[in-house]
């Protein structure tokens, strides 16, 4: 039998797999918490600056004086004025090493295995957090946040793989929404910890200790069964669908998988991230996720810059950041599963109405009190550019096959980090024309949304496992029939099943 035929005799979501993918779930605030960090440690408090004058009246400097009870970096080490950009600087360390995460760990793990190196990585970010926390320096504490965003990035990529990876392929829609959307949720959640921790030593703490229990839950998870099966490791494969199956209360049925074709490589070839650009389906592939990867971070941030307002509460601005993305997943997981939407056209879909919503918002005055004025289009396009955001995830994870699955994902995530850092340039575009800005995202996700209909579609179909299944005929072929068994299958009535 092939994986997905083993995964329906252990149990495509037994009891055993819901409790690995809530904890990886779960795992998320965690990330949020680490991600957000620097929006509140990193806050300005009110402050007076009062010259200094020696007896003759001559200024000899200037005294700053904190007058909002608020601790933070900027409190502690003074980052004002000349010292301001180091905020920005610490920021922009920490998803720097995202970046450089996401490149390295996602190869990584597709060579030595998933669950090593997110422990690996899982552990080194809760150190490295808590340096964070208890930096002496300025120095130190902005070397370890570049350190955690290193870790956050590898770790958070091979965390949403693994909640893939666990399941049936059915279920990958429901995990990587559930995944993203508690993300959001761990936003907000953030937002209610700063505001009753203010210190900022003591909120660092807090938002890290959390990673300690996910670590020691994290310990017991089993290996990838589809990464063992894609290294031609079947036998410990079996083993693990056996366990997931005795542990789902199943027993343990005898399984034995074929090898899939490619799976005896000649000694010395891997896979890894030249195949992206050598392998034809998987560079035409990659080029694309890149492009709609990049404008789904360029669109978001940037409008999140442009639409956001000065409530006069930064806890509340923090919470708004994440709560105004959960509408978009029960639209995600509505539509992705539905044969006439599927992932590619909802995508698609999405990215076009963000780009739209854009549109629309040059054509509105900027001072119109209707209910349909600038602000709310323009939340509008964040709304639908984050459902976009989420389905890209989903369907880039069943577009690669499992031996390059994570290196996919890194690149394709590093792209994402690219646009995110040129987001906060686009809003100066206003001095060329004030519709310039909303003139770029609208551009961007049409364009994005087209070019995402040249993907296939993946709604129903069985996963490639290796590199010589992804588009031989032949197997596209065994595929056509497995579809067409399994769709059979499930119009029988279901006390012939077990026949």
């Amino acid at each position: 039998m092939d994986l997905e035929e083993a995964f329906q005799v252990v149990g495509e979501f037994g009891k055993y797999q819901k409790r690995a993918v809530a904890v990886l779930t779960l795992l998320q605030i965690y990330m949020a918490c680490q991600s957000m960090l620097i929006v509140l440690i990193g806050a300005v408090p009110k402050f007076t600056t009062e010259r200094l004058a020696d007896a003759g009246g001559e200024v000899q400097g200037s005294q700053i004086t904190f007058t909002e009870d608020f601790s933070s970096i900027v409190s502690e080490w003074y980052l004002i004025k000349h010292q301001a950009y180091k905020v920005h600087l610490a920021g922009s360390l920490f998803f720097a090493g995202v970046l450089i995460g996401n490149v390295f760990f996602g190869p990584l793990s597709d060579r030595i295995g998933r669950r090593p190196v997110f422990l690996s990585a899982l552990f080194f970010e809760v150190l490295f957090g808590y340096v964070s926390a208890l930096a002496p320096s300025y120095e130190v504490f902005a070397l370890s946040r570049l350190l955690v965003g290193l870790m956050n990035g590898g770790m958070a990529l091979v965390c949403f793989v693994l909640t893939q990876e666990y399941v049936g392929k059915s279920y990958w829609a429901m995990t990587g929404t559930l995944t993203n959307m508690t993300f959001a949720v761990g936003i907000a959640l953030f937002a209610a910890l700063g505001y009753f921790i203010r210190p900022w030593r003591n909120l660092a703490t807090a938002a890290n200790s959390p990673g300690v229990l996910f670590f020691l839950l994290c310990v017991t998870l089993p290996e990838s069964p589809r990464w063992l099966y894609s290294q031609g490791k079947t036998q410990q494969a079996e083993k693990v669908l056996q366990d997931l199956a005795q542990r789902n209360g199943k027993g343990r049925p005898v399984l034995k998988l074929r090898r899939a074709p490619g799976l005896d490589r000649p000694e010395g070839s891997s896979t890894g991230l030249a195949h992206l650009a050598i392998h034809p389906v998987l560079r035409r592939r990659t080029l694309v996720l890149m492009y709609v990867w990049y404008t789904c971070s360029l669109v978001y941030y940037g409008l999140t810059m442009n639409a956001s307002e000065d409530t006069g509460n930064r806890y509340l601005s923090v919470a708004m950041y994440g709560l105004v993305e959960l509408p978009a997943y029960p639209l995600c997981i509505y539509f992705i599963n539905k044969q006439w939407a599927g992932r590619r056209k909802t995508m698609a879909s999405f990215l076009a109405c963000a780009g739209v919503s854009c549109l629309l918002t040059m054509m509105i005055p900027a001072k119109s009190e209707s209910l349909f004025n600038a602000t709310s289009l323009a939340l509008l396009g964040k709304l639908m550019v984050s459902a976009a955001f989420n389905i890209v995830y989903v369907y880039t994870s069943e577009l690669y096959p499992t031996v390059i699955r994570n290196a996919g994902l890194g690149v394709c995530s590093m792209s994402c980090r690219v646009g995110g850092i040129l987001a906060p340039f686009v809003p100066s575009m206003r001095v060329l024309h004030a519709s310039m800005p909303f003139m770029v995202f609208c551009l961007s996700g049409i364009s994005a949304g087209c070019l995402g209909l040249l993907l296939p579609e993946t709604l129903n179909k069985p996963v490639a496992e290796t590199l010589e299944e992804l588009g031989s005929p032949t197997y596209q072929r065994i595929l056509e029939t497995k579809v067409r068994l399994l769709e059979d299958e499930q119009e029988k009535p279901k006390h012939n099943l077990n026949g």
